[in-house]
């Protein structure tokens, strides 16, 4: 064991003097060591200078001038003080943006390796025939492996907090990577027990579903000091019983956890609802108690007035999967009409196989471009997309008061962006505007997440890439040979 005594704080925070126990293998981030991260800065300040700030705070100041990280904390904007910075790490921003870190409200990390494996198919021929053999095919090591090639590109992008939808198996697998990585997260086990074509490896006893679940709750919940919560994740109606759905509600409740699920992606789920229970898919699952304000309901593209009414009552989430819903042919949702109707919406790529993408700045351009031709040109402006992707996500996984906005005293997740050497993003012209149009993952320059620095002049710090994908290529070819026992 090794025992460590520090003082910590600086001239805006006063000293506290704290003792941690580590075993000699913790590690931390990506392989950096304690010493390491110590040294490196996570517990010094950093100072960026010569920034357009987009705090999209609530009055959507746009502050030029310094911004002041104090450990994990915002310490001060705009104007700082010498004597307040003295010391501090100096980063020049040369007039370049900082944005809040993106906020990504429905991933699949299990699924990265399937990229490219999966493309031109309807989603329920895309799951039988391809997602769920793959999902039944890995093991703890290659779900591991897949988490991280995952994280990498999220964090790459700009994305510094997601809510991810496990497999039904090996979710610590997701967890370690996702405890590494720095981001703060919302995780759950994948949860099935319906359906005769969901290969045997995927389909749960009822019982053991929740009881696994339950646990998994108390491993996970509160993790980080609170970085990594635990969402319960029924897959969707489809392939999940009655029972298990009331069960996790009422779960959920007693426990105050998370609902993250899938919902109206397709016309067929509002088929299969009315078939079974009479009702549409939403308004099903307000019957068995899973709407509410820390459910979070992937997608919501086939919605009727009735089901857009009960979203809105009961301050359900919806998360939009623009990439995911074009490519699987699912449908538009309709955002303004959500917004309109005070619906909770946040943003999200959904996998990597249903979007060949984990790209935060992909997910904004279409969120904004695919409402014009419908609505009109005003339909979703960049400053709405924007917030859809960072505030509005902070609060659909309650920490709004911590992340989404740059503000004093919030956690330093934020991204620096590199648009003053980018004729791409122009020479000037509307910040949020070259940020939602123009920008894109090869932009970003620095991301720090909780003040630790992620992303360094655009490369992975303390990340082999080349010793990562090399893994995933490995991964991928066993999880092939694997998968083809359960492809009917």
């Amino acid at each position: 064991m090794i025992v460590i005594d520090l003082s910590l704080g600086c001239e805006t925070r006063p000293k506290i003097n704290v003792t941690w126990t580590f075993p000699e293998s913790c590690f931390f981030p990506y392989g950096r060591d304690f010493f390491e991260l110590v040294e490196q800065g996570m517990l010094k300040k950093i100072l960026f200078k010569n920034a357009l700030i987009v705090t999209l705070n609530a009055k959507e100041d746009l502050i030029h001038g310094d911004l002041l990280v104090c450990g994990e904390e915002i310490s001060a904007i705009g104007v700082v003080p010498p004597e307040e910075s003295e010391g501090a790490q100096v980063i020049d921003c040369e007039g370049n943006p900082i944005i809040p870190g993106f906020v990504q409200t429905h991933i699949h990390l299990c699924q990265t390796l399937m990229r490219n494996m999966a493309d031109d198919m309807v989603l329920i021929d895309w799951l039988k025939q391809r997602i769920w053999p793959y999902e039944a095919a890995l093991d703890p090591e290659r779900l591991k492996i897949s988490s991280h090639i995952g994280l990498a590109e999220l964090i790459l992008g700009g994305t510094t907090a997601i809510v991810d939808m496990g497999t039904v198996h090996h979710t610590e697998s997701i967890v370690e990577a996702v405890q590494r990585s720095g981001i703060d997260a919302v995780l759950g086990k994948c949860m099935m027990d319906l359906g005769d074509e969901v290969p045997a490896p995927m389909r749960e006893k009822t019982a053991d579903s929740l009881k696994e679940s339950r646990r998994l709750f108390d491993v996970i919940d509160g993790l980080g000091e609170g970085r990594l919560r635990y969402g319960f994740a029924p897959r969707f109606a489809i392939s999940c019983t009655e029972t298990l759905l009331r069960e996790v509600s009422e779960m959920a409740k007693d426990i105050d956890a998370f609902i993250h699920t899938h919902g109206s992606e397709t016309a067929f789920e509002n088929d299969f609802a009315q078939s079974n229970y009479g009702c549409s898919n939403i308004e099903f699952l307000e019957k068995v108690g899973m709407t509410g304000e820390k459910t979070i309901i992937a997608h919501g593209v086939h919605l009727a007035d009735n089901d857009i009414d009960i979203l809105a009552k009961g301050r359900t989430i919806i998360c939009h999967c623009p990439s995911s819903n074009l490519k699987l042919a699912s449908g538009i949702a309709n955002i303004p009409l959500l917004d309109s109707k005070g619906v909770r919406v946040s943003l999200g790529a959904d996998g990597a196989p249903c979007n060949n993408n984990l790209d935060a700045f992909i997910e904004m351009r279409l969120a904004a471009l695919l409402q014009k031709p419908i609505h009109g040109p005003t339909a979703m402006p960049a400053k709405r997309v924007l917030k859809l992707a960072t505030i509005d996500g902070a609060h659909a996984i309650q920490k709004g008061d911590v992340l989404g906005s740059l503000e004093v005293g919030k956690l330093a997740s934020l991204v620096v962006l590199d648009l003053k050497n980018d004729p791409g993003a122009g020479p000037g012209g509307d910040i949020y505007s070259r940020i939602v149009y123009g920008t894109h993952r090869a932009n970003v320059q620095h991301v720090f997440a909780r003040g630790k620095h992620l992303v360094d002049n655009k490369e992975l710090v303390g990340v082999d890439l080349g010793q990562l994908m090399a893994q995933g290529r490995e991964a991928l070819t066993k999880s092939v040979e694997t998968m083809q026992k359960f492809i009917s």
